[in-house]
């Protein structure tokens, strides 16, 4: 059971189209906050036709917006996550996509990096129509309090889409290929596509490690997967 409470106290960040709506989409950050970056996501999401939500998973210890140069910033944020607070975090944002009028399958939800691992969680946990992770990690290894992705993976009921990069030297190939195998043992329809020269944060055009073609390839396959999948 999630803490309504604290639900209710969850910032969002919400980008609406500006045109017909197809839906909306859940957007979990990166491991740096509710920055400038998911805020473009979230109104490159809008533009596509959905009602974009970013809910703010790190509010609770100061909701910053870290930079990408200073990994040591983020360990306290981490530490203030448990599986009930950003389960709590992310029903605030299907709240208000449910208040906007979208049932479930009308809801999809993609995360990047840290966000990536807990659109998985949240496709098994909740109900949604469609998840994407990009790059997320605690493949082997559970993070944030939630088991590990490769034991969360089977029990997928609705379509996963996971785009990682064969240079992430965080996420080893051999997990990427652990967490396919787990995946196609759920009753859903599952893909994993792999960028052969891209690196963690392959997506983010405010990093080193952006690799503009892998990161247009994978926002289309996004793209699609969402219009194929959710109804």
């Amino acid at each position: 059971m999630t803490d309504t409470a604290a639900a209710a106290a969850t910032p969002l960040s919400v980008h609406t189209p500006s045109g017909a709506t197809r839906g909306a989409v859940i957007v979990l950050q990166e491991a740096f906050g509710v920055n400038d970056h998911i805020e473009d996501v979230c109104g490159r999401i809008a533009d596509a036709g959905y009602v974009a939500i970013a809910p703010h998973l790190f509010h609770r210890t100061g909701d910053p917006k870290l930079g990408y140069d200073d990994f040591s910033k983020i360990a306290p944020h981490f530490a203030g996550l448990t599986p009930e607070t950003v389960l709590a975090d992310i029903d605030a944002a299907l709240a208000h996509a449910s208040g906007a009028g979208f049932g479930p399958s009308a809801i999809g939800v993609m995360g990047f990096c840290m966000g990536g691992t807990l659109a998985l969680v949240t496709a098994v946990e909740r109900s949604v129509g469609a998840a994407v992770t990009f790059y997320g990690g605690g493949v082997a290894a559970g993070r944030f309090g939630f088991p590990a992705l490769v034991d969360l993976a089977p029990r997928l009921t609705v379509p996963w889409l996971g785009l990682y990069g064969d240079l992430d030297t965080g996420i080893p190939i051999d997990d990427v290929e652990a967490l396919r195998t787990a995946a196609a043992t759920s009753s859903a329809a599952t893909e994993i596509v792999r960028y052969p020269n891209a690196e963690h944060g392959f997506n983010c055009d405010r990093r080193p490690s952006f690799h503009a073609e892998s990161a247009a390839d994978a926002w289309q396959r996004m793209l699609e997967f969402f219009t194929a999948n959710l109804g």
